[in-house]
């Protein structure tokens, strides 16, 4: 009966920033907690860097895109 509007192209950049923050705040967070054996950031810590701003600068790209449906 009732039908969801679909989400848009600015709703799913939100998403992708959300989660690529998310993601940059618990690798940069290990450090905070001495998780590991490294005493500067360990590789995997770089690459989960790496890829959350990758995503958040994906989802930036997709806000000028507007109100489409995704």
């Amino acid at each position: 009966m009732f039908r969801d509007p679909p989400l848009t192209k600015r709703q799913v950049g939100w998403l992708f920033v959300i989660a690529g923050g998310g993601l940059a705040l618990v690798a940069a967070g290990a450090d905070l907690l001495k998780t590991g054996h490294f005493s500067t950031p360990g590789p995997l810590q770089l690459q989960a860097l790496g890829v959350g701003a990758l995503l958040v600068l994906f989802g930036l790209s997709l806000f000028p895109l507007g109100q489409r449906p995704a």
